[in-house]
């Protein structure tokens, strides 16, 4: 703390971007300020919330460093948290997952979507919100399209220049101007042009129809139906027909989602969102996202719409706090304004007043770095479509933690009506078990636990059966549950409130065996019997067991098929890892000359079976390895 006071009295008054760190010296948040001073002090006085203290806790030194404008600053963080990844900033994981259109920069280009975006000349429309809509667009842009569709130019012609989808390259010389023309209609399409190139079929087809050409005529129609239904969907409309995304945001117990409402042509199609846990402040954190989201987008709509920080209200919104209405004089100059803009669009934006304080700041700094319009309306239809995504934002979020309340009370609900059921105290903490072998062969045993109905999946434990031989399942429960409860005994650990056996009632009676007259243990222990479709279909409980009459329907039975599935999933796949190693062993170690010792150097240099088989001969000589040895591996590998 010495080192930090020290540090926070050299702060300048200037802008720029802070780098905390935690006691390994990793950085683990980094924000932007406009004073770096009073930013950075305000981390180590006064009180914070409990997101922003955990955050505090962890910080040991911090670093900054000073910019020219917020503008630089701005582009500073997003570049610093793509190349420390810091463990509080909001991380835009999902940005190279949009998919976007892409028509390949090749003598015969392709239309394909693609998640990567690369400066390879090609030209980039998008992003999609999801791979549906980029596929459906894909699809229809086919039909009306003849561009080649195969990855390599193929000896013949194939199905798709039957359908007339085509040009076939591959066999018939096309000619460059025929490709300009598709591509520039292509791009017009997909930069909003839905209307005119519509009017241009209308055309075409029309004329087909007066030459008598009907089946033309008829895939004109098509088309033009296909574009209609790919648009119907777009159901909120602007009059300026400007691409423009929309953001919207909302924050509730240590949580952000952020909405992003697609506008093309002044028409909304489509939305994505984004749930997050956010550390530092929200607007900020906000802008981050916004950030990190353009700065990999080749293809930036002309304008971005962004709500206004906490504090810096429309006019609409002070009016309703003040519970006071709009002067006369101001509601007939939003209506003004608001006619004039549905008249003539973006001439309209003249009529606002500009734009003040942190506002004003947060959208210059963007407009300089992405070079389109960036604006925080305060009244008028663009303030109502931010309202609407910060609205969808909200009820996401507030949908987000009733659906994690519901689960954990139904959970919870269902480990104390099975306790209620087995007539024992509590079911909050269960272990369940499960063996797995073939003929006895690479023996394996599992153990899971579900607390409050969860699993708590750093508590599993995996056991290599040592004691028994061959295929004996009852014995296998004993040795493994003796182990288990001998350890925690030993440890002194809290014992479990119920142990679930994978089986009837041998498996039961095995597991209290051990644990009434090994250990002098009273721990309740059930069975999951199940029917020939290997589905669980009893619960068995008792000494001598007797079937528990519960409902296949009820939260208790689907809390037990849950916790039945995990503990075989765990224990088949431990199984498969033990098998599949022995028979890399067992492989090697048929081959003459081939001993333990050098068994293990093979397998630590080369990493796996399959890797010394595609090795040559000369790769064996860094683990000494002669060459007659090496061919006689490679030759018994490659005969098997």
């Amino acid at each position: 703390m010495e080192n930090i006071r020290n540090k926070l009295a050299l702060l300048p008054d200037q802008p720029g971007c802070y780098l905390m760190k935690n006691e390994e010296g990793k950085i683990i948040y980094v924000g932007k300020a406009k004073v770096l001073k009073n930013r950075v002090r305000s981390y180590f006085t006064g009180s914070h919330d409990g997101k922003t203290q955990r955050l505090v806790s962890e910080i040991r030194d911090f670093e900054y460093i000073v910019t020219a404008s917020n503008t630089e600053s701005l582009i500073l963080e997003c570049n610093l948290i793509k190349e420390h990844f810091p463990r509080y900033n909001v991380l835009l994981k999902d940005d190279k997952s949009f998919p976007y259109l892409k028509i390949t920069n090749e003598k015969h280009p392709k239309l394909e979507v693609t998640r990567r975006v690369v400066k390879d000349k090609a030209k980039y429309f998008g992003p999609y919100p999801n791979a549906f809509a980029a596929q459906e667009t894909k699809k229809l842009l086919d039909r009306m399209y003849p561009l080649r569709k195969c990855n390599s130019l193929p000896d013949k012609v194939c199905l798709y220049y039957h359908l007339g989808q085509c040009v076939a390259p591959c066999e018939y010389p096309v000619e460059q101007t025929v490709y300009d023309d598709m591509v520039g209609e292509i791009a017009k399409f997909l930069n909003g042009g839905h209307t005119e190139i519509k009017k241009e079929l209308k055309r075409k087809m029309e004329q087909a129809a007066e030459e008598l050409q009907f089946e033309r005529a008829k895939e004109y129609r098509d088309q033009i139906v296909a574009i209609e239904a790919l648009m119907e969907k777009q159901t909120i409309n602007m009059a300026d027909a400007m691409d423009r995304d929309v953001f919207g945001y909302s924050v509730d117990k240590g949580w952000m989602c952020v909405q992003i409402l697609y506008m093309r042509q002044g028409k909304m199609n489509q939305r994505h969102m984004s749930v997050f846990p956010f550390y530092g402040e929200a607007y900020d954190d906000f802008l981050s996202y916004v950030t990190q989201y353009y700065s990999d987008n080749p293809a930036l709509p002309r304008e971005v719409l962004l709500p206004p920080p906490p504090g810096e209200e429309s006019v609409e919104e002070a009016a309703e706090k003040s519970a006071q209405p709009v002067v006369a004089a101001d509601a007939a100059r939003t209506a003004m304004v608001a006619e004039t803009k549905e008249s003539y669009g973006e001439a309209a934006e003249a009529h606002e007043p500009a734009e003040e304080g942190e506002a004003a700041e947060v959208g210059e700094s963007l407009r300089r770095w992405l070079k389109i319009k960036v604006a925080i309306p305060r009244r008028g239809s663009k303030r109502q479509l931010v309202s609407m995504a910060c609205d969808n934002s909200r009820v996401a979020l507030e949908e987000k933690f009733r659906l994690i309340e519901r689960d954990e009370s139904r959970t919870a609900k269902a480990a104390e009506g099975l306790a209620n059921w087995l007539r024992i105290p509590s079911a909050s903490r269960i272990e369940a078990f499960d063996n797995s072998n073939i003929q006895g062969t690479s023996a394996v045993s599992a153990m899971v636990v579900f607390t409050d109905g969860k699993p708590d999946k750093k508590e599993y434990r995996k056991y290599n059966v040592k004691t028994v031989q061959g295929p004996d399942d009852y014995e296998s429960m004993r040795e493994v549950v003796r182990r288990r409860y001998e350890r925690l005994l030993k440890e002194g650990q809290r014992l479990p409130d119920l142990i679930v056996v994978d089986g009837g009632k041998g498996h039961i009676a095995a597991a209290l065996d051990v644990l009434v007259n090994e250990l002098g243990l009273d721990v309740p222990v059930c069975g999951l019997a199940k029917d020939a479709k290997h589905r669980t279909s009893q619960l068995l409980v008792g000494d001598p067991p007797e079937v528990v009459p519960l409902p296949r329907d009820s939260q208790e039975f689907y809390l037990l098929q849950r916790i039945q599935d995990e503990v075989h999933r765990f224990a088949i796949t431990f199984h498969r890892e033990k098998r599949a190693k022995s028979m890399v062993a067992s492989r090697l170690d048929a081959i003459p000359g081939i001993g333990e010792k050098r068994r293990k150097q093979l397998l630590s240099h080369f990493g796996s079976l399959k890797a010394i088989k595609e090795a040559s001969v000369a790769d064996f000589r860094a683990v000494s390895i002669g060459e007659a040895l090496a061919q006689r591996i490679l030759d018994a590998l490659h005969a098997e």
